[in-house]
């Protein structure tokens, strides 16, 4: 089995979006720039790291350019058995699985950035990793402390995160150091994430994630506060607020997925950390990361498959529950090339022509229908077909 996992905020970069610039996948970036009313592109391809490291550009920019490489990568015709998302990286799973819509998923990343930020500067508190020591130690650390001072992510064996006060985080550091740890490491964070810190965010939050609307989703999602996989829309509402102020257990939520029988993990995002913690979690597991367009070769090449050519020349839109949508490269009478609804298709398939020019279909699935009729007249870039991925 095959789970496809998505990165937290830390994870941005300068330039992380200068890849993707001139591929088909860019066009999430317009439309999460319109959504929020923000310069997207700016912060994906001129931001510095000051101006990246404020959680509100972070976790934007990060939920955006994880989905670009989702985009791509299911042009493709790659799909998963199972989705993770760490911390902000829950929302890209979310989004993936088609139980969340892209422009909600958007809106509601940028409402969860807002509130973590004001939250932060109403109570400010701080993070570190902890490396080298127990969970148990580590909880004993954040005890003998004597201060507010919490573990926040479970990330793999021997790398933990605690948080909360600057001077919680800074006697718990002590104490894990004098317990074995082999190092403590200061995060450049605005905020206590994960923790009890977070508790307006929490309270703020629930009503956008009612509002988001989630739907049930037909792969499951493990999720961060139980490590238990779901695809009920409603659980959503309570596992996405409890998030906020409890700890992530990514760890746990690995092994979770091994006990399932995933094999391997396919990092879909920028910064590669988590095919780090996949490789101390599951010995035994098959890793990637992908995070460029270069690398969607690769990822082929790791599944066992050939290198599809010239997959982004075609025309397509992005659904993200396993349904794609092909629309026509340009106006004019569009002619169908006579398919049957259930019809496999593969990438580059002929589904007919506009103006004497080929609709081909940019993704590998199975045709649910035509939704342009023969000898209709088309705009550019109006849906044509209707596929299904899976």
């Amino acid at each position: 089995m095959l789970a496809f996992t998505f990165p937290g905020q830390g994870s941005q970069r300068p330039g992380m979006g200068r890849p993707w610039a001139d591929h088909d996948s860019w066009e999430l970036v317009q439309e999460a720039s319109e959504v929020v009313g923000r310069d997207v592109a700016h912060l994906l391809l001129d931001a510095d790291a000051d101006e990246l490291k404020d959680t509100r550009n972070a976790q934007l920019t990060t939920f955006v350019s994880s989905l670009m490489v989702l985009d791509a990568v299911e042009r493709l015709g790659v799909s998963p058995d199972v989705l993770a998302g760490h911390s902000l990286g829950e929302y890209t799973a979310l989004a993936a699985s088609g139980a969340l819509g892209f422009p909600e998923g958007v809106a509601l990343v940028q409402e969860r950035a807002d509130a973590m930020h004001d939250a932060g500067n109403e109570q400010p508190g701080t993070m570190a990793a902890v490396l080298g020591l127990d969970d148990d130690q580590v909880e004993v650390a954040c005890n003998l402390a004597d201060d507010e001072v919490w573990v926040a992510n479970f990330n793999a064996p021997g790398q933990v995160v605690i948080a909360g006060s600057p001077r919680g985080v800074e006697a718990g550091g002590v104490h894990a150091k004098s317990l074995g740890a082999k190092k403590v490491m200061p995060l450049q964070v605005s905020g206590a994430f994960h923790t009890p810190f977070m508790s307006a965010a929490r309270d703020r939050l629930r009503s956008a994630i009612t509002a988001a609307g989630i739907r049930n989703s037909e792969i499951a999602i493990v999720s961060n506060v139980d490590s238990q996989p779901h695809t009920l829309g409603d659980e959503w509402t309570s596992l996405l607020s409890a998030q906020l102020s409890s700890p992530v257990r990514w760890k746990h939520g690995l092994q979770a997925m091994s006990e399932m029988g995933v094999t391997a993990f396919a990092e879909l995002g920028p910064g590669g950390v988590l095919t780090g913690m996949a490789k101390r979690t599951i010995k035994e597991a098959k890793t990637i990361s992908v995070a460029t367009p270069d690398e969607l070769d690769k990822l082929l090449e790791w599944l066992g498959g050939e290198p599809v050519a010239a997959a982004h020349e075609h025309e397509g839109e992005h659904l993200f529950a396993h349904e794609r949508l092909v629309v026509s490269p340009a106006a004019g009478i569009f002619s169908t090339a006579g398919l049957n609804d259930g019809t496999a298709i593969s990438v580059g398939t002929v589904l007919g022509t506009v103006a004497d020019e080929e609709v081909r279909s940019p993704f590998a699935g199975v045709l649910q229908s035509y939704i342009a009729v023969d000898t209709e007249r088309v705009a550019a870039r109006q849906p044509i077909a209707w596929l299904r991925t899976n």
